[in-house]
């Protein structure tokens, strides 16, 4: 073999190693992986269930009866109306004059309303006073507290910045749906609802609360809203009733007789 074959014969030998060498053992390069964006399917938590029933309550317009049990009293009817229109009246049965009288609590666009009602104890002709614009606070003087589970606090609930720490509790006795645990996190003496158990079934309708005024239960199945609420009385312009049992009467001295 001469020179120039032996060099043809290097070449093609250099290359082959090369080739092979470029293959190393056969196998494919693997492709980098895709970044995961599958949702997780974990359950939502507690706070996140509680914030979507709220909101579905909201929604819901309904005429609806409520037990309301305080311990060392004998059970009452809270009766509720959410209209169509947004307004909404909850009666309170001696909800005021240290559960002597009667009240009714209603709003709609004109105002919120505390509304005296008869009772076998105070029998007076339905009154009602604007106590507050539409939404707005209410003087814990004359507050009977028992519609705040139904307007207001509905709100803190779907509110995810709400200083709230929310879990899921056992069922409360007589409420159907998911119940929540409720307390606040801040030490502030206005906090934005009463800690407690919330209970709703899956459609939003309140079922029941246990909270600082009682315990409060949905009474059968809720009827159809009426397009607007009716005052229980004209608005007049006097003061509304306190929560606090008012004093007694002062006795006044009879005449002296005279000689």
């Amino acid at each position: 073999m001469n020179v120039y074959t032996r060099g043809i014969a290097g070449t093609a030998a250099l290359l082959g190693l090369v080739a092979l060498t470029a293959c190393g053992s056969g196998e494919p390069t693997p492709e980098p992986e895709a970044p995961n964006t599958a949702a997780p399917t974990g359950a939502p938590d507690a706070r996140v269930q509680l914030a979507g029933l709220a909101a579905a309550a909201q929604d819901r317009k309904v005429t609806a009866l409520y037990t309301w049990s305080v311990p060392g009293s004998s059970d009452r009817t809270v009766v509720l109306t959410t209209a169509a229109d947004g307004s909404w009246r909850v009666d309170v049965p001696l909800g005021a004059l240290g559960g002597t009288a009667d009240v009714s609590m209603a709003q709609n666009a004109d105002g919120l309303f505390q509304c005296a009602l008869p009772s076998a104890e105070h029998p007076v002709q339905p009154a009602c006073v604007r106590v507050a614009d539409p939404d707005g606070a209410l003087d814990r003087g004359i507050d009977p507290r028992v519609q705040h589970p139904f307007t207001d606090w509905r709100k803190v609930l779907t509110d995810r910045t709400a200083p709230l720490s929310v879990s899921t509790a056992q069922p409360l006795p007589g409420a159907s749906g998911s119940c929540f645990s409720v307390e606040t996190t801040t030490a502030s003496v206005n906090a934005p609802l009463d800690a407690g158990i919330y209970c709703y079934a899956p459609d939003g309708t309140f079922t029941g609360a246990k909270v600082s005024f009682g315990t409060l239960l949905l009474a059968g199945a809720p009827s159809a809203a009426p397009p607007a609420i009716t005052l229980p009385g004209p608005v007049v312009a006097q003061e509304p009733l306190g929560m606090a049992t008012p004093p007694p009467p002062i006795a006044t001295p009879s005449a002296t007789p005279t000689a």
